[in-house]
């Protein structure tokens, strides 16, 4: 025959059928009967304090004998009902009491009952009633507390870490208590600023100090490795922290941010080593969840660029939104078929297209727009590596200026709603072609605005961790590869956000924007490259300067020392999002424009390179170009800086002989998002020309 086994849903996988006993077996057995032990002697001590400790004559007695008769089956039903064997005795909870304090209150309150039905409850004394489910209840929760305090205070074998835990709010105490359970590491300690902890104890592990004395800390042999539970403390905090630690040699390992432990429990699984975000500390962007559904859901969304780094996070965010049909169009076959079986697997569900398309080609894009009529389009397709486009100014601006005068004018041909162009903080004062290619997309777009009923909407950013042409790839090849990491300038800096966070600014700036917008994203403090790179090789478990050196090989043409966020003239005005900040549109004759633009597609049409950057810095007066050089060949590394270049083109007042510096009044040069909104509020507001 067969065994049928059937199974109920409830704690710890198949469970009991109620006030069955057939499922009670092995360990579960042990500690029903365990449980039941309990309820004779419960009654035994009930019946015998209300003795007053008198002989056991006086206690064995045949109300003892009715009592235990009516409760043990009644308190075994209970138990078993509650399923209190199914429980694991080390990891006993709150809640595991509570279970307990439940049984042992519906056991005896079904048994009273029952001696009242029988007649029997006279005989009863009136105070083991009430002693007995105190002294059970008692019993049964000492009994599995005392097992798990000996299993986790049992002595640790030696290879057990000495663990100083940084912080003591819900992370840590969820954090403390899961190392309590394990062996690999021992918080001896822990260092938390808030001054009304300072002395106390959390689990047992006392709070030794503020987070200032980590240094002190780490002089001595007590502690083998740091464990961070902030997972809210910003970047400038865990660099400091991360600092100390490497400078004492110790290990330090931190939970992850915030986003990531939205999906799971905090514990020592979630432990992992320092990276790179870390230390940037980048906050969590909240957006508006339901107007960027409202945006995208049900409508028909051309990406271009959507192999690239921010143009395939604009697919996965925008397919995660259900629109109706998503084009992905780039020129690059590989990075194209890498999105779109991507798109294939995570949504199987959605209707796409993958189009091999170059937007330089208008013949080939007006196909795209006749087949698919799109009704939003992300414009993230440009050329964006600096040195680069410095050195192929015609491709670049054929790419950055032509091909995105070609989707926007096919997208307003075709009657599509909104048109979002991806720029660049590199457009603000540019000093390369990259930048000023960009910045006269912006103008263009701007000046469709007004003459369409297509919505132009322009987001700003910098720089994004991990993108294809990133510092931050190219510092790990060169750390793995044995150094020297290259950096163009001591003194150098940018700003960095994370591709998701980018993108899911650059979606909730489109959802709100109306048209003719510039939003410009909350790109956080500057970060010295410099500093970057030290942090990178410090993360590899190298030291600066012993192991792997930094060389400083100069500015390469058209990299500015720092990059700015607004122009003067582009007055800032607060959004709904406290990450994202409106710049007012400069406006540009349409007709001068279009003059400008042929002039400057002739030059392409030519190849003339030189006369190409005199155009665009006619066309932009605050654009300066500089006068493209030949890269340092492999090995002629400098250890300073190069002399600054002159410019190419001279301004207006400007000395002769001057060097290019950013002046003082441009806005966001170095300074942090809340910095460039104090001043900019503080300023009265250039009028445009």
């Amino acid at each position: 025959m067969t065994e049928r086994v059937v199974q109920l849903p409830g704690r710890g996988g198949a469970d009991l059928l109620p006030g069955s006993l057939a499922g009670v077996s092995g360990r579960n057995a042990l500690a029903f009967a365990h449980d039941m032990l309990w309820v004779l002697a419960s009654a035994f001590f009930a019946f015998w304090l209300t003795a007053n400790l008198g002989t056991f004559e006086h206690v064995l007695t045949p109300a003892l004998g009715t009592f235990l008769l009516v409760m043990l089956p009644l308190q075994g039903a209970a138990f078993l009902l509650l399923r209190l064997d199914r429980g694991i005795w080390r990891f006993v909870s709150l809640s595991d009491l509570l279970c307990i304090l439940k049984a042992v209150a519906l056991g005896s309150v079904a048994g009273v009952l029952v001696l009242y039905f029988l007649g029997a409850l006279p005989s009863v004394p009136r105070s083991a009633i009430v002693l007995y489910p105190a002294l059970l209840g008692g019993g049964l929760a000492a009994s599995r507390i005392v097992l798990r305090w000996s299993v986790e205070g049992r002595h640790r074998p030696e290879q057990s870490k000495r663990a100083l835990v940084l912080g003591a709010g819900s992370a840590a105490d969820l954090l403390i208590r899961d190392l309590l359970k394990q062996e690999d590491y021992r918080p001896v300690g822990i260092l938390d600023d808030a001054r009304e902890k300072q002395g106390s104890t959390l689990h047992g592990v006392p709070v030794l100090g503020h987070l200032g004395q980590l240094a002190s800390r780490l002089r001595g042999p007590g502690i083998d490795v740091v464990l961070i539970a902030m997972p809210s403390a910003p970047g400038r905090v865990i660099r400091g922290l991360y600092d100390t630690c490497a400078r004492a040699k110790v290990p330090c390992i931190t939970l992850p941010r915030l986003s990531e432990l939205a999906s799971g429990r905090v514990g020592i699984a979630r432990l992992r080593a320092v990276q790179l975000e870390d230390l940037l500390g980048r906050e969590v962007v909240e957006i508006d969840a339901a107007a960027v559904r409202r945006f995208i859901a049900g409508k028909t969304i051309l990406v271009t660029g959507a192999g690239g780094s921010i143009g395939s996070e604009l697919v996965r965010q925008i397919a995660a939104q259900d629109p109706r049909h998503l084009i992905l169009l780039d020129s690059g076959e590989y990075n194209l078929y890498a999105i779109e079986r991507e798109v294939a697997e995570r949504f199987p569900g959605l209707a796409f297209s993958a189009s091999l398309t170059d937007i330089r080609d208008r013949a080939r894009l007006r196909t795209v727009f006749e087949r698919y009529r799109p009704e939003i389009v992300v414009h993230a397709a440009a050329y964006k590596h600096v040195p680069l486009v410095e050195s192929n100014p015609v491709a670049g601006v054929e790419a950055n200026v032509f091909g995105t005068r070609n989707v926007a004018d096919l997208a307003v041909e075709f009657e599509a709603a909104t048109f979002v162009e991806v720029s660049t903080d590199k457009a603000v004062n540019p000093r390369n072609v990259m930048g000023a290619s960009k910045r006269l997309a912006e103008i263009y777009c701007q000046a469709l605005d007004g003459r369409s009923q297509t919505a132009f909407i322009t987001t700003r950013f910098g720089n994004v961790l991990g993108s294809a042409g990133s510092v931050v790839p190219l510092f790990r090849r060169q750390i793995e590869s044995g150094g020297p990491v290259t950096v163009t300038h001591p003194d150098i800096t940018r700003y960095f956000m994370t591709i998701p966070e980018a993108v899911s600014l650059i979606l909730q700036a489109a959802a709100m924007g109306e048209g003719g917008e510039i939003f410009v994203l909350d790109m956080g403090e500057p970060v010295r490259i410099a500093d970057l790179a030290r942090q990178m090789i410090q993360l590899s478990g190298l030291l600066p300067g012993e192991d792997i050196g930094i060389a400083y090989t100069g500015l390469r043409p058209g990299e500015k020392l720092t990059e700015e966020l607004f122009h003067p003239q582009e007055a800032l005005a607060p959004t709904a999002h406290p990450k994202i900040m409106r710049a007012r549109a400069r406006d540009a004759a349409w007709d001068s424009l279009q003059q400008q633009l042929e002039r400057l597609h002739a030059l392409c049409q030519a190849g003339d390179a030189s006369e190409l950057r005199a155009a665009l810095c006619e066309i932009m007066p605050e654009a300066c170009l500089l006068e493209a050089q030949e890269e340092a060949p492999p090995g002629s590394l400098e250890l300073a800086p190069p002399p600054p270049r002159l410019s190419l083109v001279r301004q207006k007042d400007k000395p002769a002989g001057a060097t290019q510096q950013p002046s003082s009044r441009h806005i966001g040069s170095g300074r942090s998002f809340k910095q460039i909104i104090l001043r900019a509020r503080r300023e009265e507001a250039v009028p445009p020309p």
